[in-house]
């Protein structure tokens, strides 16, 4: 999901549920994911950079510990540390941070799990004709998925079962971490919530950007300073698109909306449950994404469906494409994977009536998933071992967001992030952020947050110690360079084939 497709973060898709969390909390206006799917959910999970929790890429297991594709045994999970102090453990969807068994989340710390080990791609029940290699999983047990699921309302569905069988019947408190798949590719919609963006989308993205653009000014979330970045140079203008294609492309981000649409009412299902189980105050709720909108597929996206299935129905798979993913990540350029903003950039809400006094404002201090942990455990009055079973664990790399509840400032380090040879730091206002094989890039986020001006050439001392910072972290958390991780994953498959 991108940072702007949310209404309170100047979206015109339709979030009234989310929207009022935020009108009634916190919204961030700098967190930060990891990029991808795997490394984020390592990060939040474990409260480490992802290398150093063992997911450096994805899941596949490269014989390196930093790249051996599942949680590791030196680190902690949230639901690992929560649970000695009193929590029920309770996950819900999307895992992807280890699909073997002994690697899911009752390995982890979690009481309870309904959902998928490996990674999403299926929302109705016959998409898993086209990815046979997707499973659900109840417990341990292997689960056929119910006929009539469409992913996003069955998850929510065991969400609230788990809720409600933990505070009604078990007197306990409870974490509960509720991973959608939405709105990751394919492009599957039920067709009421598409019926309701029908022709929204048919001024096109450069009419769509601008709008969300302005929006984000009028509401506070940028500056009136503030610049748009130039719209992605492999994304034609609306108008240049012939009328015959222009249907379909638009027909794309109606169902993406849909999609986004279907996540918030979930989330007032949730919010509904809580305050009937008397919960809703004293919860705090921590609304975010995994990484930018994705471009995959590239201009106009992809299409790998059964043949004549219509876009958006169980056995079609098609991506939005790089020119919506565009709009969806206003203001920012470029997108999931990349460490320029629109790949690491997402919304933050928090929610927490009796924890939070303040209603409705934003907080613009940088933040990391890696802060989740730590914040959790200080709320909860958790504490972190400095080792389990004799096993020492890797010490937290983020920082309590709890003074940013209170408007106070964090006091951390620099941030860090490597996902496929893209990398990036920020050290308190200055980002140096690198492409695979790029040179270092330097902006100044404090007047170009969209990082449209390029200072490494101005400031090559400045951009110099960035990358040396940048150099010793990965040293530190075991990032090897991207080609060559390549040529070593080359290798192991010559190794294999010959045995």
């Amino acid at each position: 999901m991108g940072y702007s497709d949310l209404g309170c973060y100047g979206g015109e898709i339709e979030t009234p549920h989310l929207d009022a969390l935020a009108a009634n909390g916190l919204r961030f206006t700098q967190f930060y994911n990891a990029a991808r799917c795997c490394p984020t959910r390592a990060a939040l999970l474990t409260g480490l950079y992802p290398h150093q929790a063992g997911i450096g890429h994805m899941t596949q297991n490269d014989g390196i510990p930093s790249y051996q594709g599942f949680l590791n045994d030196r680190c902690l999970t949230m639901a690992e540390a929560l649970r000695p102090a009193g929590y029920a453990t309770l996950t819900v969807g999307k895992w992807h941070v280890g699909s073997a068994p002994g690697q899911w989340p009752l390995d982890r710390g979690f009481d309870r799990f309904w959902g998928t080990p490996s990674g999403g791609g299926v929302y109705f029940k016959d998409t898993l004709q086209i990815r046979t290699e997707v499973f659900f999983v109840s417990g341990q047990d292997h689960v056929e998925p119910p006929d009539d699921m469409y992913v996003t309302d069955t998850f929510t569905d065991r969400a609230l079962q788990f809720v409600e069988e933990t505070v009604a019947r078990r007197k306990q408190p409870f974490f509960l971490y509720l991973a959608h798949i939405a709105p990751h590719w394919p492009l599957q919609a039920k067709p009421a919530d598409i019926a309701k963006y029908d022709g929204r989308y048919d001024a096109g993205w450069d009419v769509v950007r601008e709008r969300r653009f302005a929006r984000q000014k009028e509401i506070g979330l940028l500056s009136r300073a503030d610049k748009l970045s130039p719209r992605d140079p492999n994304a034609k203008l609306w108008n240049e698109i012939p009328a015959t294609a222009r249907k379909e492309l638009a027909r794309r981000m109606v169902i993406y909306a849909a999609q986004i649409d279907c996540i918030d009412q979930n989330v007032g299902r949730l919010v509904a449950k809580l305050k009937e189980l008397g919960q809703f105050d004293n919860t705090l709720i921590l609304f975010l994404s995994d990484n930018g909108c994705s471009a995959e597929g590239g201009p106009g996206g992809f299409s790998r469906g059964k043949p004549g299935a219509p876009i958006g129905t169980g056995l079609s798979y098609a991506s939005t494409g790089l020119e919506w993913a565009n709009v969806a990540n206003t203001p920012f350029r470029k997108f999931k994977m990349d460490t320029h903003e629109g790949g690491i950039a997402t919304p933050l809400i928090a929610h927490w009536p009796a924890g939070i006094a303040a209603r409705g404002e934003w907080r613009r201090q940088p933040g990391h998933v890696i802060d989740l942990m730590p914040s959790l455990l200080e709320v909860a009055g958790a504490k972190f071992p400095a080792q389990v079973n004799g096993r020492p664990l890797l010490p937290l790399e983020g920082v309590s967001l709890a003074p940013a509840f209170r408007n106070e400032s964090l006091t951390r380090r620099a941030l860090f992030w490597e996902h496929q040879g893209n990398k990036a730091v920020r050290q308190d206002n200055w980002k140096a952020v690198g492409s695979k094989q790029g040179a270092w890039e330097l902006y100044d986020l404090r007047s170009d947050p969209t990082e449209t001006r390029d200072l490494a050439a101005q400031h090559p001392e400045n951009t110099r110690e960035m990358a040396a910072l940048w150099k010793a972290w990965a040293d530190r958390c075991g990032v090897w360079d991207w080609d060559d991780l390549q040529k070593h994953r080359q290798k192991q498959s010559k190794k294999k084939k010959k045995q």
